[in-house]
């Protein structure tokens, strides 16, 4: 299997009693969505809706940083996830939140997990089953723990700057990364980090649910030179560009860790260099 799973597939296996199922979908706050809510009128069989900002930090002030060990091991007790599980992510009308989830289990220690390619829509749209009932929750019994290569923080963002060993790619749209849009956050400057590549996260999608074939993948992350080079993924807050990080592991089988602080985190720090 690749980080993807079709919609066929999760189909022929919906009574696998190892799969554990997540409703990630996330939208950006400006959206003004509720996923909770229309999870709760329909959703796959069997699965869960996953909170993105439940699993985050609580105390930090940037939005829905990565939680620390204990936080997340504590959110996801009741979810019946054990060594034999086949953990199955996937969203409603973009791949952003899947492939954050994708991303943070990566990150604590869990590679069984793949998100379902097409979402919810293309499930819908194959008439395959899907209901409002809520699933029994069980205790998990995996044992977490952190992979710290999945994660870039920012002052190794701040030591690799002028290397060019390394690139940074930015997975928000031209725009904002040009400075031209303003950012969505009051008081965020606009612009990028130095030196950073800017891939839009939906050229890499079809309708932003659909992954592009591996050989798109590939041309588009070439476009930049990646050969021999350490890639560190960016975005406006570190979701967007788990969708990078999840198409460099399916296009070119590259482990790249996401900025998770990313445009966010940077750009409030005045003292930090930033270019247009």
């Amino acid at each position: 299997m690749s980080e993807f799973i079709s919609t066929k597939w999760l189909f022929d296996n919906l009574n696998d009693k190892n799969l554990v199922i997540f409703d990630c979908s996330w939208f950006l706050p400006l959206e003004k969505r509720t996923p909770k809510k229309d999870f709760n009128k329909i959703h796959i069989e069997g699965s869960d809706y996953f909170d993105i900002d439940k699993f985050s930090d609580q105390k930090n002030k940037l939005p829905h940083m990565i939680p620390k060990l204990k936080h997340f091991k504590k959110k996801i007790k009741n979810f019946n996830i054990h060594n034999k599980s086949k953990i199955i992510t996937y969203g409603s009308e973009n791949i952003i939140g899947p492939s954050r989830v994708w991303w943070m289990f990566k990150y604590f220690g869990f590679k069984n997990i793949y998100v379902l390619n097409g979402g919810l829509s293309k499930w819908i749209k194959e008439k395959k089953p899907i209901t409002k009932k809520i699933s029994i929750k069980k205790i998990s019994s995996y044992k977490f723990s952190i992979d710290h290569t999945w994660i870039a923080k920012k002052n190794f963002i701040i030591q690799i700057l002028n290397n060019k060993k390394n690139l940074i790619i930015d997975a928000r749209n031209k725009q904002r990364f040009n400075g031209t849009e303003k950012e969505p956050r009051k008081g965020l400057r606009s612009g990028h980090i130095p030196y950073s590549k800017n891939l839009f996260w939906k050229d890499l999608t079809t309708k932003g649910e659909v992954i592009i074939s591996k050989k798109l993948i590939k041309e588009k992350f070439n476009m930049y030179n990646i050969k021999n080079k350490f890639i560190i993924l960016s975005c406006g807050s570190g979701i967007s560009a788990c969708v990078l990080s999840l198409s460099l592991m399916h296009g070119l089988d590259i482990k790249a860790p996401v900025y998770d602080g990313s445009w966010t985190e940077w750009g409030f720090d005045r003292n930090l260099p930033i270019e247009k």
